[in-house]
């Protein structure tokens, strides 16, 4: 049950910060609006307040702004009657107030005080013919920065790598030397450890590329990793550090999800898709194992997914809107015919739901089999 609620307080979050930049920016413009809804129909309940109805509706699958005239530009308050450029605003103010939020997100995680281990990120073997390997790396080695970021523990490593596949990085590397000297036991009475000269070390900067397919069982650079003479150490940002970190998280995020998708396009890794059902599995099992601060960041995550799944050219969707603002444009203001838009958005409405029906099905089947989508 509390699941459940996190669930939704998570999705209410996500669907009232979209709608509201589709609300606000209507407003703005003189747009009637004529119905906020959380959910899809039916309706459950409702409130009229000034000519706008708020409504709570029984599908939690997302919310929605119904707005005047959508496609038929014969009243002057309609959307259909407004410029193309205000109207693309609109459109797609839902995704770009999908992206402020998870700058917010990160902003306010960064300014929170989180206990990090922070120690060395020590190599702990090396795969033959990796590119860690033609790099020169041994196990033992000591990674402290990759491009000029410094590594404190393997998730900082794993971050990098994760960042810049397919892509040339620098490491910086301590390698620490400790030779023996003179015959052991020589002289000493036998079962007697011989004394150990000091540690010698250099630090030396290498190139790889991690790859995109690694052999199983490697990682994309060919390391395996360990933290070593780590600390737990309290950390947060002040205010005017946070907000630049918050947008450099953001642009990373958004390289990291770029990589995923070209994974699947080069057939790297398989796509995974999760409903609601998924999602609220997900939310359960972050919840139990990063607290609050990691439910924070999957909120954020999910913000910039629905941000970029929403400009999509899927009909129903804000994309599929903002495809057919591209062909009037492209046909110089003339327009398909509203009865034949919304012929379109009605298949693709039917088409999306059909398919969050078979994705749920199979997030129930996999909850049933014990299996997570986290790794």
């Amino acid at each position: 049950m509390i699941t459940i609620l996190i669930f939704l307080a998570m999705l209410a979050v996500l669907v009232l910060v979209h709608e509201l930049g589709h609300f606000l920016t209507a407003r703005a413009f003189g747009i009637k609006v004529q119905e906020f809804g959380f959910g899809y129909p039916p309706r459950l309940a409702g409130f009229t307040r000034g000519e706008t109805t708020y409504t709570l509706n029984l599908l939690p699958l997302g919310g929605f702004v119904k707005l005047l005239g959508e496609e038929d530009p014969t009243n002057q308050r309609s959307l259909a009657a407004q410029a193309l450029w205000k109207r693309f605003v609109v459109l797609f103010a839902g995704s770009g107030m999908n992206l402020v939020l998870p700058v917010v997100i990160f902003f306010v995680v960064a300014m929170v005080p989180q206990q990090t281990a922070v120690g060395q990120a020590q190599l702990q073997s090396v795969a033959p013919d990796s590119p860690a390997e033609q790099a020169g790396l041994k196990a033992g080695d000591i990674v402290l920065s990759i491009d000029g970021h410094p590594v404190r523990n393997t998730q900082d490593l794993a971050y990098r790598v994760r960042l810049r596949l397919g892509a040339d990085t620098e490491w910086k590397v301590l390698r620490q030397k400790q030779a023996l000297t003179g015959a052991i036991g020589g002289g000493r009475e036998p079962g007697l450890t011989p004394s150990l000269p000091p540690v010698s070390s250099e630090t030396f900067v290498t190139h790889l590329t991690p790859r995109w397919r690694p052999p199983p069982g490697q990682g994309a650079s060919g390391v395996s990793i360990a933290t070593v003479n780590a600390t737990l150490v309290r950390e947060s940002r002040p205010a005017w550090s946070a907000l630049p970190h918050a947008f450099v998280q953001m642009g990373e995020t958004l390289v990291l999800f770029r990589n995923e998708v070209t994974s699947w396009i080069i057939r790297a890794t398989k796509p995974q898709f999760a409903g609601p059902v998924g999602i609220a599995q997900v939310t359960g099992e972050v919840a139990r194992v990063g607290g609050f601060v990691a439910l924070l960041g999957l909120t954020a995550l999910l913000s910039i997914n629905l941000a970029i799944l929403n400009v999509l050219p899927i009909p129903m969707l804000d994309g599929g809107r903002l495809l057919f603002l591209a062909i009037e444009l492209v046909r110089r203001g003339k327009r398909i015919p509203p009865k034949r838009e919304a012929l379109v958005h009605m298949i693709g409405f039917v088409v999306l739901i059909g398919f969050v029906v078979i994705v749920s099905f199979f997030d129930i089947s996999r909850i049933v089999r014990g299996e997570s989508l986290l790794k």
